[in-house]
């Protein structure tokens, strides 16, 4: 088959397309995608316009082909990964994938509960582990902001599972806060009574906080935390971080497309990290957080989770599905 249906970006719209099918490079797989999820970094490319593109990062399918270079899989193999930001989406039946940044789908899942997992756990895991370096037997407080979210969700079962930390997550309605609680948050407070709260449940103040909202939130940040605690934030507001200062408070940028779009010495961090995932999930440490599935894989289907998704009322991930 030498061409496919995608779904394509054009002018801030989306519309059904027949194109190429990529040609995978020396690492790639050519995956068939049976699902994609959307999330926030799909609906903002698509509100800039600009040139045609494929959108579409999380996905799972079934590798049909591999690069002349790849190892780690095999044709038939069901896999799930996130893909890269600088190549054409997974809004497509078939996509070519570097090998390094993809994951053994897990087994426990179908194709579809598996698509709403890898964008949010590598940022979720890279932002607890790369960055705040949390392990097994670290303790203190962990505040995170906007923990109904896709990441969120995804944070606050990682930090119970596998840290000591005492896990406060933020949600402004009924149920948003009934799914923070199922994720295991030990506390639920509403964001716009954080700093009245984390004063109540941590006085000593907070050791790491996870933000993905911090537009005019800094001076909250600084005030709640304690001296050295460390923040790291997936947003894009851009900050005035001088109140930070004089607790010596650590900021980090976590963005999970550094990776691949830098080439980093370290990519296949991303696969490895997903096959540590997807044991988690097997074995229900962890669990999924696919909540609307769409069964139209089309430019309609996904514009649907698009504007699911843009109404920012959603709880857990949305996810369109063959």
């Amino acid at each position: 088959m030498s061409t496919m249906q995608a779904v394509v970006a054009v002018g801030g719209d989306l519309v059904d397309a027949t194109v190429d099918v990529p040609q995978p490079g020396p690492h790639d797989l050519l995956v068939e995608v049976r699902a994609v999820s959307v999330n926030p970094v799909d609906t903002k490319v698509r509100a800039g316009g600009g040139t045609d593109r494929i959108l579409g990062f999380d996905a799972a399918g079934i590798v049909v082909s591999t690069g002349s270079e790849a190892t780690r899989f095999r044709v038939g193999d069901e896999v799930y990964y996130a893909g890269d930001i600088t190549r054409p989406g997974s809004n497509a039946q078939f996509q070519a994938v570097d090998e390094r940044i993809v994951g053994r789908k897990p087994a426990a899942l179908t194709f579809a509960e598996a698509a709403a997992m890898p964008l949010t756990t590598i940022t979720a895991w890279e932002s607890l582990f790369d960055h705040l370096r949390a392990a097994k037997d670290t303790t203190g407080s962990l505040v995170v902001v906007g923990a109904a979210g896709g990441v969120g969700s995804i944070l606050v079962q990682l930090a119970r599972a596998l840290t000591g930390l005492r896990v406060i997550g933020t949600a402004s309605r009924l149920a948003s806060a009934d799914w923070v609680r199922a994720m295991g948050a030990h506390d639920v407070v509403d964001h716009r009574e954080l700093a009245t709260a984390a004063g109540r449940l941590v006085p000593d103040g907070v050791d790491y906080l996870f933000t993905s909202y911090s537009k005019d939130q800094i001076g909250v940040y600084a005030d709640i935390m304690r001296p050295f605690g460390q923040i790291v934030a997936i947003d894009d507001a851009r900050q005035d971080l001088y109140p930070l200062k004089s607790k010596s408070i650590t900021w980090h940028w976590e963005f999970m497309f550094a990776r691949s779009m830098h080439h980093a010495a370290d990519l296949d961090q991303q696969g490895r990290l997903l096959d540590a995932a997807a044991e988690l999930l097997d074995t229900a440490t962890l669990r999924h957080t696919m909540t609307t599935a769409i069964g139209d894989f089309s430019a309609a289907g996904i514009h649907r989770a698009h504007q699911l998704v843009d109404g920012g009322q959603a709880v857990g991930k949305v996810v369109v599905h063959r």
